[in-house]
Parts: C-alpha cells; structure tokens; sequence
C-alpha cells in the first residue's frame, strides 16, 4: 500500500506595502528533504522532486496505526519526522501557512483516534502545534486542514537555510480491550508562503 505527501513551496505572501514584483520566485526550490519515524522508517518511503525542486512527494509504506487484541503497543502509535531544507532570497523569512492531511479511520466504540502534527524551525525554541481526535464508533475516510497559527521569527544566515521540520503523529487508544481500530495518514499537502522581513539588509559582497 501506498501513500502519499506533497509539500508544495512557492506559494506568495506578502505585506501591503510591498510590490510583488520585488520577490523572484525563481530562487525559492528545496535543497534536501530527510525523514524518519515509525511511520517512515527507512526503505519503506519514496521521494519524487519535480525537475524544478518546487514540489516533492513522498510514498508511504507504514504510515499506519492500529489497536486491538492481536496488536502490540508499539503498533498503537506511529510518527514521521520530515526536514525540509530550502533555497530561498536573503532578506525573507518563511512560515508555514497550511497544511491538509488526508487518510482513514476505522474505529470501535470505546477507541479514540488521535493526529496531531507540531511544526518548527531548527534552531528556534517556538513551536506551533495543531490536533484532532476522532472518537468511535465511526468508519471514514478524513481530511484535516490545519491553519497553522505562527510565522517564524528566525532569520537565516546569508547563504544558507533554516530548516523546516514537521513532525506528524497518530495514535489509538482504547477503554475496551476488546475493541479495535486502525487509523492512517495517506497524505501530507502543504503550503509555504514567503514573506519579506521587516528588517532586511543586504548582505556584504565578497
């Protein structure tokens, strides 16, 4: 079974008092993705980057969880850490703007389904976090759309990135021992906007 991830850079957002023409989105690609978790250990994920490194997918394998009296607890939670590293113009900062998860849930009375997502920057201690629990009985195919409630205050150095990291989780409890669930993350849509900061300075020529 495959699933999958798409995060899409480019999107533009910009502050009123700036001219669009000012920002070259040409510049803006992925440099390097990396993953990792029990929901995407390694060799059972696939990375498909467009020719122009705006967009990528990834292809889940075991990004499931389930509950039950033949599952183990170690099968009751899964997460995926996922790093994106982009190119982007000096004098910008970006923050994450949405992002839509999409999979099944199939769940017993008495199983509650959880997922639950928390975003940040490597090297920034403020995080944002977002989740959303399902409780049984139900059987359905989800979406979620997150509105994520912060923009990032770190700037990056001149010639290099800050680190986008998302790390995605779901899990299942259950009150009934009897009872029994599964729950999947099928894919991962999201955006990145792009907006000029408000103290730029160029950087000094070599």
């Amino acid at each position: 079974m495959k699933f999958s991830a798409v995060l899409a850079a480019g999107v533009l957002s910009l502050s009123s008092l700036v001219a669009a023409q000012t920002v070259d989105l040409s510049q803006v690609y992925v440099e390097n993705i990396s993953f990792g978790g029990t929901g995407c250990p390694r060799n059972t994920v696939g990375i498909l980057l467009a020719a122009d490194k705006k967009t990528f997918t990834l292809l889940f394998d075991s990004y499931v969880a389930e509950i039950g009296a033949s599952t183990r607890i170690t099968d009751t939670r899964k997460n995926c850490q996922i790093t994106v590293a982009l190119h982007y113009p000096q004098g910008f900062q970006y923050s994450l703007l949405s992002t839509d998860y999409r999979g099944y849930v199939g769940i017993d009375k008495g199983v509650t389904a959880t997922q639950k997502s928390t975003y940040y920057f490597s090297g920034d201690q403020a995080q944002a976090s977002t989740e959303t629990k399902f409780v049984g009985p139900q059987s359905k195919n989800y979406l979620i759309h997150d509105e994520i409630p912060f923009t990032s205050t770190v700037w990056a150095p001149c010639g290099q990135v800050q680190a986008l990291n998302i790390n995605s989780q779901i899990l299942l409890t259950s009150t009934d021992s009897k009872a029994e669930g599964i729950l999947t993350t099928d894919s991962v849509d999201g955006k990145v906007s792009f907006i000029l900061g408000l103290q730029w300075q160029a950087c000094p020529k070599k």
